[in-house]
């Protein structure tokens, strides 16, 4: 099953903008989909491709690379040769898959566009970690492009509800809700991708064994493996760290704040220790974090506070199988608690989870605000998100708070765009109700998500 991904358009603004003068970097997670997109787009829109999948570590191949890039004709005969593809100029591709393994061919990348012969797609994991880049001149002629897990559209599409999205598109632009039945769908629809994710292994598994959640889990739970393999072959000076932050995600996001306490992992540490760690984590894109920003203004990077972080997983539905185990999640009717929004115990946790995915795959870095009252010991404003236009002339930011279930107070929400009233360009409640107005507030049902 071949999955309708976004980032296939931007591959077709890359092949018709770059004509040959840069390669593209996608970036992403493991098992995020990178190389069956690079071959659906080598098939589709080229004569012929060819994909070199460094993972695979063929001497022959990295000879290739070592000896022979001064003669790239004697360098592209061997590698027509060798995968039996006859390559035809400006009309082939030649995808370097996971590049990361072997640095030699991403430092090739420089004399093989110069060229000019061919296309090049590179597909990397962790491609920016110290060890993968050293003794290497990272080449200036490569675009980079990340790629995420599908998004709420994408995995509705993915179900055959592309009608449905558009009609959720509609009622967003006309700021109406949808009509009653047609939000109970959209809801279910939700909860299914909150419970699924959009990891594509996972998402193929859950449609064709029609809609079994059970055997979508025992996918995810493979990815999991995965990650916790790549973990234990990192640097040992931060290896316990990286391990550490990642089994806890799930019991630092079902706490109040969701923040990650580093008292709580060992006594005596600090945020400084774990730098290496979030820098790992959310390089290998495995985690979203989320910062600190106590004066929201223009640039909110440059506010933030990095001793104050949430760290969120790149993809709800390993969220959920990372912190249930198998037997949890059918002993305890998960899946039912949740179709049904009655799962009280974790269900801030995935709902906020779910969010910053959603505003992540929509381009946005994510920050938080806490606002302490030393009169009362206790945080009296709380904002989940702080997203931003980017705009250098009129900046205006634009708070967002989650709401798990169906009653909630706004005073927090209302407190914050009362003290920064100049810099809103709007507030919003995401909550599990259709869309409504309240006051100055903008209530969204999560599916809307994808239009901030």
């Amino acid at each position: 099953m071949v999955l309708e991904r976004k980032i296939y358009k931007k591959l077709l603004e890359w092949k018709n903008d770059s004509q040959g003068k840069k390669a593209l970097m996608i970036e992403g997670a493991r098992r995020i989909g990178k190389s069956t997109i690079c071959e659906e787009f080598g098939k589709n829109e080229y004569e012929t491709y060819i994909l070199i999948d460094f993972a695979k570590k063929d001497k022959e191949i990295e000879t290739y690379f070592k000896s022979h890039l001064n003669d790239l004709d004697t360098f592209f005969m061997l590698l027509q040769t060798h995968f039996g593809v006859r390559l035809t100029e400006r009309k082939s591709l030649i995808i370097f898959d996971e590049v990361q393994m072997f640095p030699q061919a991403r430092a090739a990348i420089k004399y093989l566009v110069a060229d000019g012969r061919f296309d090049y797609l590179e597909t990397g994991s962790l491609i920016s970690i110290r060890e993968n880049v050293k003794n290497i001149v990272i080449p200036s002629e490569e675009r980079h492009i990340n790629m995420y897990p599908l998004d709420f559209e994408e995995f509705a599409v993915a179900l055959g509800e592309q009608l449905l999205v558009e009609y959720i598109k509609r009622c967003f632009e006309k700021k109406e809700p949808l009509e009653r039945s047609m939000h109970n769908q959209a809801m279910i629809l939700f909860q299914q991708y909150m419970l699924v994710g959009g990891m594509p292994m996972p998402v193929v598994s859950f449609i064709e064994n029609k809609k079994d959640f059970t055997e979508a889990d025992k996918e995810k739970r493979d990815i999991l493996r995965l990650y916790r393999e790549d973990i234990m072959k990192i640097d040992a000076r931060y290896r316990s760290k990286v391990l550490a932050i990642f089994d806890q995600i799930p019991g630092f996001l079902s706490q109040h704040e969701k923040r990650v306490v580093f008292k709580q992992l060992q006594d005596g540490s600090y945020a400084d220790q774990y730098e290496e760690t979030f820098f790992w984590l959310s390089d290998s894109m495995i985690s979203n974090e989320c910062f600190l920003c106590n004066d929201p203004n223009v640039g909110l990077s440059l506010n933030e506070t990095r001793g104050y972080v949430k760290c969120y997983m790149g993809d709800t539905g390993l969220l959920l199988s990372h912190a249930f185990d198998e037997n949890e999640l059918l002993e305890d009717e998960v899946y039912k608690q949740i179709l049904n929004g009655k799962l009280q115990i974790n269900e801030g946790m995935l709902y906020e989870n779910v969010i910053a995915q959603m505003l992540v795959a929509n381009g946005h870095k994510l920050y938080f605000y806490n606002h302490y009252n030393e009169e009362k010991h206790r945080n009296d404003i709380e904002i989940d998100f702080i997203i931003s236009n980017n705009s250098k002339l009129k900046y205006k930011m634009f708070p967002i708070e989650v709401k798990s279930g169906k009653r909630y107070s706004t005073v927090s929400l209302n407190n914050f765009m009362k003290k920064y009233k100049e810099r809103i360009g709007a507030g919003y409640i995401i909550h599990p109700r259709n869309f409504m107005i309240r006051e100055d507030i903008i209530c969204i049902p999560p599916y809307m998500t994808i239009m901030l």
